[in-house]
Parts: C-alpha cells; structure tokens; sequence
C-alpha cells in the first residue's frame, strides 16, 4: 500500500478577498498553491456552515473546469477543525499580471498574446456555463512558460458581487449594466477582459491619472471617455470600446468573437515608459533605434520629439519628427497619433 503524504502549506504567496494563497507540496501533484478560505471571527457557526456549503459546492464545480487557460483545481478539503477549506491548484512559477501592470504599458504584442489565451480560458468557462466575474490582472497567472491562466473564477457569485467588489477593489471592472442589475452574465465577463486589456496597454501610472471607472462607468457612455497613449493603433481602440459597450447588444456576444477580432490586429513592437510627466517610447528596426520623447509642464505646455540613432558606435542622430514650440495636448496627440500611424 501507497501511503501519500498530507498536503504542507509552505510559505504565503499572497492575500485575496476569499482567502490567503500559500505555496504548497502535495504527495500527488508536487508544488501547487492552496488558497485558504476560512471561518471569520464574527461569523457565527449557522452562517459559516451556509458559506462553507457553497464554497464547497462552487469549488467541486471548478475541479471539473479543464483547460489550458485555466488554473487547474486538483482537490478540495476541509480540515479537522471545520474552520478552514483548502482548495489545492496548480502552482504558477510567473506570478499574476499585476506586477506587469504596475510596472508601465505591455507592449502590443505582449498584451494581444495575453488576451487571446485569457479569451480561450474564458471561453471555455462560459461553454460549460460558469462565469469568472472577476476578471482583473491580478487574476491572469503565468506559468513557467509564460503562458496566461484564469485563477479565482467562480467564487464571486450575484449574491456577493456588491460586497466583493468593494473589498477587493474590483469595483473598476463592473460593467454597466451590472450596476443597476447586479446580476452578471458572459457579456459583464466580456467587459472586464476590455477593462483589463486597456490597463495592460497603459499601465498603472497612466491609469491612475484619470479618475476611476467606478465613478463614472454608472453615468454610462465611459468607453468614449477613454484616454488612449498615442501610439495605441485605431483598430485596438475600437475593439476595445466594443467590449467596453455599455450596450450589451452591441459589445462582443461571445469570447469567440473578441479572440476573431483579436486576430487581426497589429502589434507594432514600441516599448513604452509612462512617468508622471512624460512618456517615452522606443523601436528597435535592424541597426537603429526609434526614441519618441513627450514631456509636458502643464495641460497648455507639451513637447515631443522622435529621431533615430545607431545601436552601433557608428552612425548619426536622425531627427524624425517632433513639436516646433510648447503647445496644448490636444495638439500634441493629435500628432504623436499621425507620427505613430505613419511609422
């Protein structure tokens, strides 16, 4: 007889609003990571039991979500006690994308790969008539390979969305018509992977500079509020806004359709660096580099600049572009716009 060893939790990999996620060894899988969802002190035994119950319930339901875009959920137990539920999964050696996030703009290829394999994992929840409703770079994983997950999906139900959303600041990816309803579908599951794909391409710093969706995604028409880096191409901006619709009629019906649209855009190869009064893009093409510069002291006081340079020792500055004199920002992206879409 095989004797396999019990689950050890290791070192905490981090906190959520369902529990906290330890790095794990299991006697069958090896290194998993096990979320810990426990009893709250101020629960009583009559309400943990009801959670516990549908935690438990929602979890055996999510051991049966197979798919390569999708964290796999290798078992669920509760410990001894009755205080505890372990929900074992596989172990991610990239960490999620909220470390990206914050550290400025992916680049479009970078991101268009990362959306086409959360849209697989997406679609494939939806066709076995689950919903994620908490979809957010935290929530995209990588593997050792770099290849993109759904974690944490299913757990959020209706019943807590409004709750959740505030204590997990998921607020920013509520889709329109969910703050009247407060009921969730695929299309809500849609919106928030617009949402997340628009922060991926700009980065934290640029995000946090207008005010958050929350305030002003209720009044409705916020996917025309947008405010785009300028080197973002047309055909991004309007899938984009197609999944941000607040019209669910005219938004993306499935994940199938948005990874169609997806296919066909481009990936222009700019790494881009936000900071907080300025931007700087750079474009390797065979043995020069493109640098694209824009500063600004105040909303009437921008300047750009664009030129090429020699990666080697030998060569010239090439100047390929840029403001005359300190203008508006208006005028100012309406350039860096045409400079990008003629590169």
């Amino acid at each position: 007889m095989v004797i396999v060893p019990p689950l050890q939790l290791l070192g905490k990999l981090g906190a959520g609003a369902f529990g906290e996620v330890f790095e794990g060894l299991d006697g069958v899988h090896g290194q998993v990571a096990v979320k810990v969802m426990s009893r709250s002190a101020t629960e009583t035994a009559v309400e943990w039991n009801k959670r516990k119950a549908g935690l438990l319930a929602e979890a055996q339901r999510l051991s049966a979500a197979e798919h390569r875009n999708v964290v796999r959920v290798h078992s669920i137990s509760e410990t001894p006690c009755g205080n505890n539920i372990h929900l074992c999964m596989a172990f991610c050696a990239g960490g999620s994308l909220q470390s990206a996030y914050e550290r400025g703009p992916m680049t479009l290829a970078e991101a268009r790969k990362i959306a086409t394999e959360v849209a697989l994992g997406l679609d494939a929840l939806h066709a076995r008539g689950m919903l994620h409703r908490d979809i957010k770079p935290g929530n995209i994983l990588l593997d050792g390979n770099g290849v993109a997950l759904l974690s944490d999906f299913g757990l959020v139900t209706d019943r807590l969305l409004h709750g959740y959303g505030s204590a997990a600041g998921y607020k920013d990816h509520i889709a329109f018509e969910v703050w009247s309803t407060w009921l969730t579908s695929a299309k809500s599951d849609i919106w928030a992977l617009g949402m997340t794909l628009y922060r991926l391409l700009h980065g934290q710093q640029w995000y946090d500079a207008d005010p958050a969706p929350r305030a002003t995604v209720p009044a409705g028409g916020y996917a025309n509020t947008l405010r785009w880096l300028p080197h973002v191409p047309s055909g991004w901006r309007r899938m984009i806004r197609k999944a941000l619709n607040d019209d669910t009629t005219l938004r993306f019906q499935s994940a199938q359709q948005l990874l169609n649209a997806l296919s066909s855009l481009e990936t222009p190869a700019w790494q881009v660096e936000v900071k907080a009064n300025s931007v700087r893009w750079e474009l390797t093409t065979g043995k020069r580099l493109k640098v694209v510069e824009w500063s600004w002291q105040s909303p009437r006081k921008h300047r750009w600049t664009a030129w090429s340079e020699p990666l080697g020792s030998t060569g010239r500055r090439k100047t390929l572009g840029g403001s005359s004199a300190l203008q508006g920002a208006r005028q100012t992206i309406k350039e860096l716009e045409e400079f990008f879409e003629g590169c």
